[in-house]
């Protein structure tokens, strides 16, 4: 099954969710409806809403608070995505200005304020205190990678540990969380929500590898931002962490110093990629990300072979075959 398949399994879902969206981004402030119509309209991949709602008709979930979870991790998401921005600086987002160079930082942050106030005034409506921890947790442990990663900010002695802690808190969780609450509202027994918040922390993790690589890897068009932007904004990713483990006394100074320039030229961005490329640092991080989603796709075993684990699947091969 391709992943547009798996989209239009669930297709009258997604409608919904999408105009539930709509709904809950309208506000008596214009500049909330303004920003947040800009934010929807920019071309996310949705994928969270989809590991929720696919997870939910695989535990044969008949009820409907599906679509206002599906809304609220997408919020949780676009939020995260809005304040790091702002901590980035960045100019790009999915190939369009960013809500930062817009509006400006402080507009930014507080509509990101405002997408999580939505998310858990929405969740509430769920009535299900376990769903509600496990939200109050994931968003928790997001906030603490998000500062993790600023701890390590430049830091080229970061280990690979370390790395996938971050990434593992600002991204797989959430994830993780989406499949997960479909789980709890389906009433799913232990070992099936147990596999599917594994299914998601393992792809979860997969995507970020992807993205990791793709930073590298990528023309700024494929990407929706420019090529190389982790390496300028000081992050330091596996491909990176790969390449200086193996680099030479002369290879780790160049490195070093491009990732502690605050502002990297492009002739050290070459420079870094070439020993990237040398030492095999995308290679190491795909197979990396290929292993997750081999494991990610083994948790989904304890379902029976129907059309919703064939949808799930393919959202898990679309992780590590992307292209942008």
């Amino acid at each position: 099954m391709h992943i547009s398949e798996a989209f239009d399994v669930i297709k009258d879902d997604i409608r919904k969710t999408e105009d539930l969206f709509r709904k809950n981004v309208a506000s008596d402030v214009y500049l909330i409806t303004k920003m947040g119509e800009y934010i929807l309209d920019s071309g996310g991949k949705r994928l969270r809403p989809l590991v929720l709602l696919l997870s939910g008709r695989l535990c044969g979930y008949g009820g409907s608070s599906h679509i206002p979870l599906a809304v609220v991790v997408e919020f949780i998401h676009t939020a995260t995505l809005l304040h790091d921005d702002v901590v980035d600086n960045a100019n790009l987002r999915r190939g369009r200005s960013s809500a930062n160079s817009v509006w400006g930082n402080g507009s930014s942050v507080l509509a990101g304020d405002y997408l999580l106030a939505k998310a858990f005034s929405l969740a509430v409506e769920s009535k299900d205190s376990r769903v509600l921890k496990v939200l109050a947790e994931t968003t928790t442990r997001m906030a603490e990678g998000e500062m993790l990663q600023l701890i390590k900010h430049s830091d080229v002695n970061t280990t690979e540990g370390e790395y996938l802690d971050v990434i593992t808190s600002k991204t797989a969780v959430l994830f993780s969380a989406s499949c997960r609450m479909a789980a709890i509202l389906s009433g799913a027994a232990e070992g099936k929500e147990k596999a599917l918040s594994d299914f998601g922390l393992d792809i979860g993790i997969a995507y970020q590898l992807v993205d990791d690589c793709l930073d590298y890897t990528s023309k700024d068009e494929e990407l929706g931002k420019r090529a190389g932007n982790d390496l300028r904004e000081g992050k330091v990713t596996l491909p990176f962490i790969k390449a200086y483990s193996g680099a030479s006394g002369k290879e780790k100074d160049i490195m070093r110093k491009a990732i502690e320039a605050g502002h990297a030229t492009k002739d050290q961005l070459l420079e870094v990629f070439e020993i990237i490329k040398k030492h095999r640092g995308i290679e190491y991080t795909t197979a990396f990300a290929g292993e997750r989603i081999e494991e990610a796709k083994r948790h989904l075993e304890v379902f029976e072979p129907t059309t919703d684990r064939a949808a799930l699947t393919a959202v898990a091969d679309n992780v590590i075959e992307r292209t942008y």
